[in-house]
C-alpha cells in the first residue's frame, strides 16, 4: 500500500481543459480548434472532389460513386470534429469513454438508420439500378437522382420527389423499368360478339405493321385471347425500344379507336339485361 501511494504522489496530476484555465490559454485552444474545424470542412470538400474526379476515370458507376463520396464525406467530417475537440483539450480518456458510451447509444437508438446503411452499402456493391433508373417501389413509379448513405433520393414522372429508405430497396421486390432496351407493350382489345373477328385481326395487324417504331423481332403477338362476358378480345403485344414506350402505347390504342370506327366494328362496353317480374297481389281482382 505505502509503495503504490509513493508511485501515485510521484505520478503527474491529470490536467483538464476545464480546470481553470487562463484567458489567453482558453482563447488560443479554441481559436485552434475553429481553425481546425474551418480547415477540415474545407478539406474535405476538396478531397471528396478529388475523390469522385478520380472515380469518374475509372468509369465507376454513378450510383456507387454517390454513395462512396457521401460515405467519405461523413466519415472526414466525424474526423474533424474529434480532430478539433483534441486541439481544444478535451482529455482523451474522458472524450473516447464518452464517445463510446453515447455511440452505443445511438446504435441502440437508431438500429434503422444503420439498417439502411448497410442496405446502402450493399445497394452500392451489387448495383441492381444505376442512376437515371425508373423503378417500381411498392407501386409508386419514380426515376433515381442519387444512392445517398440511408436512403436514396427519387423523383417521379410529374416531378414529385421521392425518398425511399435504402432498407426498403433492398428488402422489397423492385420493379426496373428500364434495365432493358426494349420493353413489350402489351394491349387488349374488344370487339363485339357479331362482329368480323378475321377482319378485326387483320386491321390490327396492319395497324402494327405500318409502324416502324414497333420491332420485327421479337415478332408482335396477335391473336384471340378470351371470349369475354361481354366481348371478344384480341391481344396485341408488341416489343418496342424503351424511349418509343410511352408514344406507341398512346398512339396505338388512338389508331384501333379509329379503325374499328371506319371499318364498323363495334367496341362494347359492359352490359346486363334486367328482366322484371310482376306479380299479382289480388288474384281475385
Amino acid at each position: 500500500m505505502i509503495q503504490l501511494l509513493a508511485q501515485a504522489e510521484l505520478a503527474e496530476p491529470v490536467t483538464l481543459f476545464f480546470d481553470n484555465p487562463t484567458l489567453d490559454e482558453w482563447a488560443i485552444k479554441i481559436g485552434g480548434a475553429l481553425l481546425i474545424l474551418i480547415l477540415g470542412i474545407i478539406s474535405t470538400v476538396v478531397l471528396v472532389g478529388i475523390l469522385k474526379s478520380t472515380l469518374k476515370k475509372t468509369k465507376i458507376d454513378q450510383t456507387a460513386l454517390s454513395f462512396v463520396s457521401n460515405l467519405v464525406r461523413a466519415i472526414l467530417i466525424v474526423l474533424v470534429i474529434v480532430v478539433a475537440l483534441l486541439i481544444s483539450g478535451v482529455p482523451q480518456a474522458p472524450m473516447v469513454a464518452a464517445l463510446g458510451a453515447s455511440g452505443l447509444a445511438i446504435a441502440l437508438s437508431l438500429q434503422g438508420s444503420l439498417s439502411n446503411l448497410a442496405a446502402g452499402v450493399l445497394l452500392s456493391i451489387f448495383r441492381p439500378f444505376k442512376i437515371g433508373d425508373v423503378l417500381d417501389v411498392g407501386g409508386e413509379v419514380g426515376i433515381v437522382d442519387e444512392l445517398q448513405i440511408l436512403f436514396t433520393r427519387m423523383h417521379t414522372p410529374d416531378n414529385r420527389g421521392l425518398i425511399v429508405p435504402n432498407s426498403q430497396l433492398l428488402s422489397n421486390n423492385i420493379l426496373n423499368l428500364t434495365s432493358h432496351d426494349t420493353r413489350r407493350v402489351d394491349f387488349t382489345f374488344g370487339i363485339g360478339y357479331t362482329d368480323d373477328m378475321d377482319r378485326a385481326k387483320a386491321i390490327l395487324h396492319e395497324i402494327i405493321a405500318e409502324d416502324p417504331r414497333i420491332l420485327k423481332d421479337p415478332e408482335p403477338l396477335i391473336g384471340l385471347a378470351e371470349l369475354g362476358d361481354n366481348s371478344v378480345n384480341f391481344w396485341v403485344r408488341p416489343w418496342v425500344n424503351r424511349v418509343d414506350y410511352l408514344d406507341v402505347l398512346l398512339e396505338t390504342k388512338e389508331k384501333v379507336k379509329k379503325r374499328f370506327d371506319q371499318e364498323g366494328i363495334s367496341i362494347p362496353f359492359p352490359q346486363r339485361d334486367v328482366h322484371l317480374y310482376y306479380e299479382n297481389k289480388y288474384p281475385d281482382n
